[in-house]
């Protein structure tokens, strides 16, 4: 029986001389990736839960390559498809210009007309059509950090299969995956869009959860786990959704270096058998152990440094004195990691986390005055309370984790005054999560000679309904920042040491995220598909130097 490409090719972590190509296919097999110069590399397929994936790492290749190549299972040629463009193989220039291409939160809808009206158009598809007819020189990455796949709110298609493959599993939530193997389809109709496929085969690729990835609120608080853990499903789900992150997005994010580090990564290569045993319990460790694996993974390009943060499995969620790092974001190895690499020498630095750092002044307040109210401040009969404001409004980000956002802020002061290297023109956040867009300038109070900027791309495809635009749209205004700072005064909560404000409205709608650095320069872009059907190009939204 002939192998099948059940999904891929997707083209991961370039280096300056390699890069990473990610398929799945339908049986065991040998798979081959062959360029056009004639440089090829082959694996073995390895299998979780009887699905079949490869890791092919290409070597040797020349910096600033954009090579066409092909996909083989043995000796057929299954990609390129009748009829659809190449896909190219590209390798890191450290003397060229870099862009960054980033969002989040999408929902797949195949730019139907009842999609288009509930969730918008879709930011990957309109990127797959400009960049088609509009080839980058120099560096090119794509960055997905967060809610790359909805595993709590799925869409027919899923809740199709769901029923059809569920017969006789009573007490599974109707609309929500929970096994490896749901989670498999899952991710197969998000990445199976013809427009999208071509783009992840042709556009190196790097990935960092977040919440809807495992699901709605992960790891918001203990109170959150204690209710989660409740779950008879629970377990499975998480262990699931941990699992499939990295085989679907984490495994590619490594350098051919790294990867051979991993040590489930040893053991899975190696296998001979189906390893799902293996991926479990690796998955479930790193659920109750979030020290027990670092999923942060850094990339240098050139001038450009980007530290791409795990802000939601190594979250620590202790409910003492948040002040002193009992709840952190981060969680202690993710912050070692991060000072280790937030160092100078580069022009610009780049730390994305999927849930934003500096969100609207007010929403910060409001979340650091609930996460002193849940702490006790104000004694112990408001606890309650807070914690369920905290879930309701998803208070849960930088903002709620005082000690994390103190200990990055100091960091970011030290980096942009000098004092861990020559200082970058730029320290850049990169965030998403929220469902709208925005660009916040900032400075540390201490000083510092770098400009720091948040720049914030969300969604992909997943619009916001009115009513939350305009509750998200007050949130930004001063009356509400005014009430919000003399809420945390109240809960005793010192200044931030950052002080930024948003420049402009955010805006509402599905965008994506362009960054541009060529020398000791910035800029952004946001791109918006306008109204125009389905072979409309993306325009420029907003445009600004960073």
């Amino acid at each position: 029986m002939t192998a099948s490409l059940r999904l891929g090719p997707l083209l991961r972590h370039a280096g300056e001389t390699t890069a990473t190509v990610w398929v799945e296919t339908d049986s065991p097999c040998r798979v081959t990736v062959r360029a056009e110069d004639g440089t090829r590399a082959s694996a073995r397929t390895f299998t979780v839960h009887g699905h079949h994936y490869a890791v092919c790492e290409l070597s040797d290749l020349p910096p600033g390559a954009h090579l066409s190549y092909e996909v083989l299972l043995g000796d057929e040629q299954v990609w390129p498809e009748p009829g659809s463009p190449p896909s190219i193989l590209r390798t890191l220039d450290p003397q060229a210009p870099t862009q960054l291409l980033y969002g989040s939160c999408r929902t797949p809808t195949g730019d139907t007309p009842e999609g288009v009206v509930r969730h918008g158009p879709d930011l990957l598809r309109a990127t797959a059509r400009r960049l088609a007819r509009e080839p980058v020189d120099g560096n090119l990455l794509l960055l997905l950090i967060g809610d790359q796949v909805y595993a709590d709110e799925v869409q027919e298609p899923m809740r199709a299969f769901l029923r059809e493959t569920r017969e006789g599993s009573g007490g599974l939530p109707e609309d929500e995956v929970v096994t490896y193997g749901e989670y498999a389809e899952l991710y197969r109709q998000a990445w199976s869009d013809p427009q999208v496929r071509w783009l992840l085969s042709t556009v190196p690729t790097l990935m960092v959860f977040d919440d809807h990835d495992v699901r709605d609120d992960w790891n918001t608080s203990a109170a959150w786990r204690r209710d989660m853990d409740r779950l008879p499903w629970w377990q499975t789900r998480v262990t699931s959704a941990l699992g499939a992150y990295w085989v679907y997005q984490h495994l590619g994010n490594l350098s051919p270096g790294d990867r051979a580090q991993d040590p489930l990564w040893v053991r899975v290569r190696a296998a001979e058998a189906d390893t799902a045993q293996e991926v479990d319990a690796f998955a479930l460790r790193a659920h109750e152990e979030p020290e027990s694996y670092l999923w942060s993974h850094r990339h240098d390009v050139g001038g450009v440094r980007v530290l791409m943060t795990d802000s939601r499995c190594g979250r620590a969620l202790g409910e003492g004195d948040p002040s002193g790092g009992s709840r952190s974001i981060l969680g202690a190895a993710g912050h070692a990691w991060l000072d280790e690499n937030l160092t100078g020498g580069f022009e610009h630095v780049v730390v994305v986390s999927g849930v934003p750092v500096l969100l609207p002044p007010a929403v910060h307040h409001l979340e650091a005055w609930n996460e002193a109210v849940c702490a006790g401040v104000w004694g112990r009969w408001p606890r309650g309370p807070g914690e369920r404001l905290r879930q309701a409004l998803d208070l849960e980000h930088w903002g709620a984790f005082r000690h994390s956002f103190a200990r990055l802020s100091a960091a970011v002061g030290e980096l942009s005054r000098g004092e861990r290297g020559p200082a970058p023109a730029t320290v850049l956040f990169l965030g998403g999560d929220v469902h709208f867009s925005y660009l916040a300038r900032a400075r540390h109070r201490d000083g510092g000679g770098s400009r720091i900027t948040q720049l914030v791309s969300s969604p992909l495809c997943n619009q916001l309904s009115p009513g939350l635009r305009r509750t998200a749209a007050l949130s930004a205004s001063a009356p509400v920042r005014i009430a919000g700072r003399v809420m945390a005064f109240l809960a005793g909560v010192p200044r931030p040491p950052l002080r930024w404000r948003l420049e402009g409205r955010p805006h509402f709608g599905n965008t994506i995220g362009e960054v541009s650095f060529e020398g000791r320069r910035a800029r952004a872009r946001w791109y918006h598909a306008p109204v125009g059907g389905p072979d409309a190009l993306p325009g420029v939204l907003v445009e600004s130097p960073v």
